[in-house]
């Protein structure tokens, strides 16, 4: 096992699971204290390195794209006070980061773990329910609906429109949005058969940021979302040609076909088994998956 501790939090790795924990002191951003710990399993790293400095150095973590729907849903715009897998490392441990750079090395090419992107979570996103207030607006999501609440300072086209409730089903994608410079950022959800090229200040299913001290935490909202949302790169479902036969008159699918499908899921289900142990994802998003795939077996 290798561990290292310092002020800014705590990186521990057991060979199949790196443990990410933020630390207490006062420089440790909002987000990451409301994060709270990440189990990262081996199969979703692509690296890892060490910077060093004069006065502390940086350990920083880079994940397999598409791996993480915080990554995913943020779009790689986290800056480095609120990004969980970078670990400033005080100058008299500079050892001990790399004793950790060079495990996690030696495990990713003993298990012959790719670095390329997947077609699957492998990191299950913010708990819910969750809610956040930032900006123009509360952003609310218990895992089937997002809602959102606007303030007082919401533009009265928003506030005319009142509260928002959008199901998870008629959303196809959420974005978050730093503010950069005197650009506002904004948490916006599109939502089918409704695309809107309007500001988030005026966008009714978005929340617009204002670059406080809170703003981060939408990324939450955004990453609990996503992580429930179909994957950007899962193959999808080929169309049916036209003039097909409806689904109840098409022939039986090939019997090798089925074969393929069932062991398919059977390795989903073995997957999903090793991230319940390994705490990546809880008993209740366990139940959940596990209850999904038997049903498509």
């Amino acid at each position: 096992m290798a561990e290292i501790i310092q002020k800014d939090g705590t990186w521990v790795f057991d060979g199949d699971t790196l443990r990410l924990t933020p630390g207490r002191d006062k420089n440790v951003s909002l987000l990451r204290r409301e994060l709270g710990e990440l189990l990262v399993p081996l199969a979703a790293l692509a690296g890892i390195s060490f910077e060093q400095g004069k006065k502390s150095g940086r350990l920083r973590l880079r994940l397999r794209d598409g791996a993480d729907p915080l990554l995913h849903a943020t779009g790689g715009r986290l800056t480095e006070p609120h990004d969980p897998y970078q670990l400033t490392v005080e100058s008299d441990r500079y050892g001990v980061a790399e004793y950790v750079v060079d495990e996690v090395r030696n495990a990713l090419l003993l298990d012959q773990v790719p670095s390329g992107p997947v077609d699957a979570y492998l990191l299950p996103g913010p708990s819910v329910p969750l809610s956040v207030s930032a900006g123009d607006g509360v952003a609310s999501f218990d895992g089937e609906r997002v809602r959102l609440e606007w303030k007082w300072q919401a533009e009265d086209a928003k506030s005319a429109a009142g509260t928002r409730t959008l199901p998870l089903a008629d959303i196809v994608a959420v974005e978050w949005q730093p503010t950069v410079g005197l650009e506002n950022g904004h948490l916006r959800f599109t939502v089918r058969g409704a695309p809107t090229k309007a500001p988030p200040k005026y966008d009714p299913n978005a929340v617009e940021l204002w670059g406080f001290k809170r703003d981060p935490l939408m990324a939450l909202v955004a990453a609990a979302v996503q992580a429930r949302l179909p994957h950007p790169a899962a193959p999808a479902a080929p169309a049916a040609p036209k003039g097909a036969r409806p689904a109840e008159d098409a022939p039986a699918p090939a019997p090798a076909a089925a074969e393929d499908d069932h062991d398919a899921l059977l390795r989903r289900l073995r997957e999903l088994g090793e991230l319940h142990r390994s705490g990546v994802l809880t008993d209740e998003e366990f139940a959940l998956a596990k209850q999904a795939v038997l049903k498509r077996m």
